[in-house]
């Protein structure tokens, strides 16, 4: 076929499908008002101060933009049931379902809605609408027109995917002391079901509710698959070519049906993204849909289920083939039924297809419900607590990784290089104003080591005493790659005097240390500003002498405490650094708590460039002998 085409493919496929008279739409179909005519005359309305014209043409325009998707969707899905492509079919006959199947689409949609051009609106609108703005104009309008239920209603719907919005965040507050106003009220109006039901289920899931974790991670799933069914069916339209010029766009029919699904799998592809995104974020929940076959195989074996728990984790190996954990899990399932399984199934509109999952426990075994946790290296450390003792999933708990004499050194050694507000940007007070901080680093400790201020062996001491709580932390959860410092601080807390009473703060608020802990979405999103590249996190503590500071995980809520530490000369607490390990520090009301805080990484693009050159100082003290007066060489240069 060599005949050359100056339309775009979109374009061809309308022409194609108006020739034919029964593509001629309705006349009276064509009454669905678009939505960005009736977005504009709402915002309009709202600067001419009538606002319950406001509420009027808004809750049309949202109406309509919900119109409009359901049913491209409907005919889409029907058009591509009605014109199938074959397993095995030759380019004529290819050709000829992808027009005929175009043509049907366009005159389904114009039979609903009228003639498609009238229901295309501009990007800034898309953008409007993706980012709920008219929710924000709704909630304006009801407050004026005292109605407070539904204002609230708007301006939750509106703040679920605006969370940086400090303005509405108040006026929801202040919504919530109304009189008359409920907790049902606030509703997300935009809500995504398979989201909803995916919270829910952890939820029940974390109270040990396993049937009914079950019946929602389930209810989950067949909102997710009928989403991205969806999804995808929404891509089958006209795609953007930004990289052609439209006006020079001159290429042959295998060309341009080839350009048009390239476009067309590229937005499939981001459905997933999407399905997995929730509003108001940057990035995607990690893995969210093997998670659910995850959850879901652990909770069938809690009541006893083992033939679905099997479904579950065979499923999961479809994303995640050879997955350690889960294929001990399987194993151990076809042990006990005495036969293999096959993964789980879901019936969608097109028949059925199956569907899997992944990882959340990477380390944990399952069906004992402990993580076995590798060397300790050191005679002298105690394993106290491991992950399950701990109420959680890659914790633990140490004595005795330093000694008495140790502890009192470095406390001696942190009175003498640490300064207000080092780490924190200068300020004396980051997380409470209750107390003052002071921290140093690695490098300067070896600073003031050469420089005499403190003794260098004390310097020294800071240096190998993180360097063993590294090699501890990495042989414990069993690693297969090397752990490297992301950051290492010698960090003190101290209550100020006369500023204790009723105190009903945190000494440092609950947080994750690699993702944006959200409590009300149950989730940790990995994004910056959080320091997304740690992996693993442990604190070494050299003093108990203090009132309060006891170091606490709780549940994703920040809420719920699942396990409390009370600090000790020796004691470490290691954990990794993700959403499974919220924590944070209880107020510190009398004296001074101090540790060796550390942050690692598994990337070495990430290590700590204080800490590279601090090894390269040690490496000249170790090498040239420079424990006396006489150097021949500077380490201060490294410094």
């Amino acid at each position: 076929m060599n005949t050359r085409f100056i339309l775009s493919f979109e374009t061809l496929v309308v022409k194609l499908g108006s020739q034919s008279p029964l593509s001629r739409p309705d006349v009276s179909a064509a009454l669905l008002q678009p939505y960005d005519l009736l977005y504009d005359s709402a915002v309009q309305a709202f600067y001419n101060s009538d606002y319950e014209k406001v509420v009027r043409d808004m809750e049309g325009a949202l109406s309509s933009h919900r119109e409009v998707r359901r049913t491209k969707v409907r005919c889409r899905l029907r058009c591509q049931d009605q014109f199938p492509f074959d397993e095995a079919f030759s380019d004529l006959r290819f050709f000829d379902v992808v027009l005929r199947r175009a043509a049907c689409m366009n005159r389904c949609i114009e039979e609903k809605l009228g003639t498609q051009s009238r229901h295309k609106v501009s990007e800034d609108v898309v953008q409007d609408f993706n980012r709920r703005i008219p929710y924000n104009f709704l909630q304006m309008a009801y407050q004026k027109l005292n109605q407070p239920d539904k204002a609230a209603a708007a301006a939750h719907t509106y703040f679920q995917a605006n969370p940086e919005h400090v303005e509405m965040g108040q006026d929801l507050e202040q919504y919530k002391d109304l009189k008359g106003i409920k907790e049902e009220h606030f509703v997300d109006q935009e809500a995504r079901p398979h989201q909803c039901f995916f919270t829910a289920a952890g939820k029940l899931y974390d109270k040990g509710d396993y049937d009914g974790a079950i019946a929602s991670f389930e209810e989950a799933l067949v909102e997710y698959y009928k989403a991205d069914e969806e999804c995808r069916a929404l891509c089958q339209g006209p795609q953007k070519f930004e990289d052609h010029d439209h006006l020079r766009y001159r290429y042959s029919l295998h060309e341009l049906v080839s350009d048009h699904f390239t476009q067309v799998l590229h937005c499939e592809h981001e459905c997933v993204r999407y399905l997995a995104t929730r509003p108001g974020r940057l990035s995607p929940m990690e893995n969210y849909l093997p998670l659910h076959y995850d959850y879901l195989q652990f909770a069938y074996f809690k009541v006893d289920k083992l033939e679905e728990a099997l479904q579950c984790a065979l499923t999961y190996l479809l994303f995640h083939e050879g997955e350690e954990f889960m294929t001990d899990n399987v194993d151990y399932y076809r042990g006990v039924l005495g036969h293999d399984g096959k993964p789980q199934e879901v019936r969608t509109r097109s028949g059925l297809e199956r569907r899997g999952w992944f990882e959340d426990f990477a380390s944990s075994q399952y069906y004992s419900g402990i993580c076995v946790g590798g060397p300790l290296l050191y005679d002298s450390v105690l394993l106290v607590q491991n992950s399950a003792a701990l109420n959680g999933r890659q914790r633990v708990l140490l004595d005795h990784v330093i000694s008495e004499e140790e502890c009192a050194e470095l406390r001696h050694l942190a009175h003498t290089v640490t300064l207000a507000g080092d780490g924190y940007k200068g300020r004396m007070s980051p997380h409470t104003p209750n107390e003052r901080f002071e921290g140093a680093t690695v490098l300067k400790t070896l600073q003031y080591g050469y420089e005499g201020r403190v003794p260098m062996k004390s310097a020294r001491l800071f240096y190998d005493v993180s360097e063993r709580a590294r090699r501890i932390v990495e042989s414990y959860f069993q690693l297969n790659s090397t752990l490297h410092f992301s950051y290492t601080h010698l960090v003190c807390r101290t209550a100020i005097t006369g500023q204790q009473d009723h105190r009903n703060d945190l000494s440092h608020p609950i947080h994750a240390d690699n993702c944006l802990l959200d409590p009300d979405a149950n989730e940790c999103w990995k994004e910056p500003p959080a320091y997304t590249y740690r992996d693993y996190s442990a604190l070494l503590y050299i003093n108990g002498d203090f009132d309060g500071g006891e170091f606490i995980f709780t549940e994703m809520d920040a809420k719920t405490v699942t396990a409390s530490v009370k600090p000790k000369c020796g004691r470490m607490v290691g954990f990794s650094s993700g959403g499974e390990n919220p924590h944070g520090v209880k107020a510190v009301t009398s004296g001074q708590r101090c540790a060796v805080a550390l942050w690692f990484t598994l990337d070495p693009l990430y290590r700590e460039l204080e800490r590279l050159q601090a090894d390269e100082v040690i490496h000249i003290l170790d090498t040239q002998s420079l424990w006396d007066q006489s150097l021949t060489i500077n380490p201060k240069d490294e410094l």
